[in-house]
């Protein structure tokens, strides 16, 4: 099974030594760290650890995402995660297994039923993961706990899905449209640990009322509105 991992990184010149160092090399196929603009050294830590490089000035974590998964290299499986060290690469054996049985299509790792280290998570952020997680549960029927950055998916199912969206709606609309077209989404356990550096989002207003609307937003878009639409094609 051919894996790629796609990586985005904006100013992780702390922790994205560590996090390719963590990657299981005997696992993966390609490396590809997608950078917006660091000014810390990023893009040339992570050359120099043996990641290929793309450059996305575009901001967004979808974006970044969707770049990254255009540039892999024919895989059978892409996995996501932060470039921050809160995941743990080494863990991505987790991921890949029900992938490998032909149990899962999309697989989300959770932060929440994994063993996450005392403040790796604030409050807010717990919180507005399982409100959006139930949100998809009753739109969708796929329960999960969390909508966590430690994912990985078959590339052709990810392709056929069309995803489009640039920003933290980018998961929800994976896990929305993946449903509807009747892939099979689980989540493991993942161990979750503070993250090395300035978090964009939940350490800052403006990064947590950003990342909100974007996951709340996708979800009235691809859970509401698609849904209406399809059933007003379909009368």
């Amino acid at each position: 099974m051919r894996v790629s991992v796609v990586i985005p990184t904006y100013n992780e010149a702390q922790s994205i030594g560590l996090v390719l160092a963590d990657i299981p090399a005997s696992m993966v196929d390609q490396v590809l760290v997608v950078d917006s603009d660091s000014t810390d050294g990023t893009v040339q830590i992570a050359r120099q650890t043996g990641a290929e490089v793309l450059h996305e000035p575009r901001r967004g974590y979808g974006r970044a995402c969707l770049t990254g998964l255009a540039a892999v290299n024919a895989p059978d499986v892409v996995v996501f995660l932060d470039g921050d060290y809160s995941d743990r690469p080494a863990e991505m054996s987790r991921l890949l297994q029900p992938l490998r049985e032909g149990t899962a299509d999309i697989v989300i790792g959770s932060r929440l039923v994994g063993e996450s280290v005392p403040g790796s998570m604030p409050w807010h952020a717990v919180v507005g993961n399982r409100l959006a997680a139930r949100l998809i549960a009753v739109l969708s029927g796929v329960r999960l706990t969390d909508l966590g950055p430690f994912r990985a998916a078959r590339y052709q199912a990810l392709i056929g899905l069309g995803l489009q969206e640039s920003t933290y709606g980018w998961p929800v609309e994976m896990i929305l449209k993946g449903a509807r077209r009747g892939l099979r989404i689980t989540e493991v356990p993942v161990s979750y640990h503070p993250r090395i550096g300035c978090s964009k989002i939940s350490g800052t207003l403006r990064g947590t009322i950003g990342a909100a609307w974007g996951i709340f937003s996708a979800i009235l878009k691809h859970g509401f509105f698609d849904s209406s639409s399809k059933r007003g094609e379909n009368v």
